[in-house]
């Protein structure tokens, strides 16, 4: 929390500074009385000319964000012209004087390399060109120079400068954010195949072996069963965003449960009460299955009688609430603890700190396991899914009813 508030008062104190200067510009006494000070009304519209300008940044430095937020740049600074580069090229270039474009490239190459600002002149041809002059700002993400603002103003100006520099400061920070989020968003990527890879190969050997044992025997049945089989590992290996819906994630795991009933037979009873409306939910792919497959595991372990599981999703206002319930051998509360800070392996399958640290980075700390066991009492595991996240929304469905 420390290093976000850190952040944003690097990202909001810069364009303090820049609604300062605007305001020295813009200022309008007669007509702004009720609105506070001049330069009071000029901070508020600077924050807010930036606040529209950050939401294309959120996504990197790119020909198309840069586009996007060019202008609310140049409002920000009240230049003749503004440009956004990359290393290598101009991404956009907002108000008069594009035709200096080549010019600014290829003075770029010092500022880009050094990391540091650079106000020149400009030389042009043209008598009614209003951009005689250029400042430069490099926009850095740790430490590394990713390209540049830069500004152009009929004159030089030691407080455009100033203004020009920490505009790009904040600039830097928001890409500091993209790279930030693109970093979470590859840690996902990568958990998930993870997960992919910690499908149990004990279950793919079994599930292959009980339809075998069913060919000769009852050729139809061995059908159904190959069926349910290649619909699960479809969903499971599936490439094709990270979220899915509660509908989705169910119907895997119906097909998942298919394949252990004809293994265990009558051993394993499942009871499942869902909710209609709760259906459409979004949440982490391959959230709920790891669970089902840890209370098939622990449910069936070291028991000779049948073991039974319950499903149950239920609309909780704002919130789905899942719950997935054995009477299997349970666990030790401080063993699971441990597991859960990932101090322990779990033995086998998908481990409950894998679900939980996803569950986590998506809706955050408030919204991992809640799990209720002792040993020889069973587990009892509740899943909170909010209704509605931003960022969280499913690709669409991709297995059949």
């Amino acid at each position: 929390m420390s290093g976000f508030l850190a952040g944003l008062l690097v990202a909001v104190l810069p364009l303090l500074a820049a609604g300062f200067w605007l305001g020295r510009r813009t200022a309008r006494p007669a007509s702004l009385a009720g609105l506070g000070t001049p330069v009071e009304h000029a901070t508020f519209e600077t924050l807010h000319t930036a606040s529209l300008a950050t939401p294309p940044l959120r996504a990197g430095l790119t020909e198309e964000t840069a586009r996007k937020s060019a202008r609310k740049l140049r409002s920000l600074l009240g230049t003749d012209a503004l440009c956004l580069t990359d290393r290598d090229r101009v991404l956009v270039w907002d108000g008069v004087g594009a035709h200096h474009r080549a010019e600014i490239m290829e003075r770029l190459a010092g500022p880009l390399d050094t990391g540091r600002g650079e106000a020149f002149p400009l030389t042009c041809d043209t008598p009614d060109c209003t951009v005689r002059w250029a400042v430069v700002a490099p926009l850095t993400v740790d430490d590394r120079v990713h390209g540049a603002l830069v500004a152009c103003a009929p004159r030089e100006s030691a407080v455009l400068v100033r203004a020009a520099g920490e505009v790009a400061r904040w600039v830097s920070v928001q890409l500091e954010l993209a790279d930030l989020d693109q970093s979470r968003t590859r840690l996902i990527e990568a958990e998930i195949r993870a997960l992919r890879a910690q499908i149990s190969p004990h279950f793919i050997f079994n599930s292959l072996a009980v339809i075998a044992s069913f060919v000769r025997t009852d050729p139809e049945r061995a059908r159904e069963l190959l069926l349910e089989f290649a619909d699960f590992t479809r969903y499971s290996f599936r490439r094709h965003g990270d979220f899915t819906t509660l509908a989705d994630e169910l119907h895997a795991i119906d097909h998942y449960l298919a394949l252990v009933r004809a293994r265990f037979g009558d051993r394993l009873s499942v009871t499942l009460q869902i909710a209609p409306e709760v259906l459409p939910v979004a949440l982490p792919f391959l959230c709920l299955q790891p669970l089902v497959e840890n209370a098939v595991k622990h449910g069936l372990e070291g028991k000779s009688d049948q073991c039974h599981i319950q499903i149950t999703a239920q609309d909780a206002g704002a919130e789905a609430l899942v719950v997935i319930e054995d009477d299997g051998a349970g666990m030790d509360p401080g063993l699971l603890r441990r597991i859960l800070a990932r101090e322990v392996s779990p033995t086998g399958g998908i481990g409950l700190s894998n679900v939980d640290d996803r569950l986590r980075q998506v809706y955050g700390d408030d919204y991992g396991l809640v799990i209720e066991t002792a040993v020889g009492a069973g587990m009892k595991i509740t899943v909170r899914l909010p209704k509605y996240q931003p960022g969280v929304h499913s690709a669409g469905r991709l297995t059949p009813k």
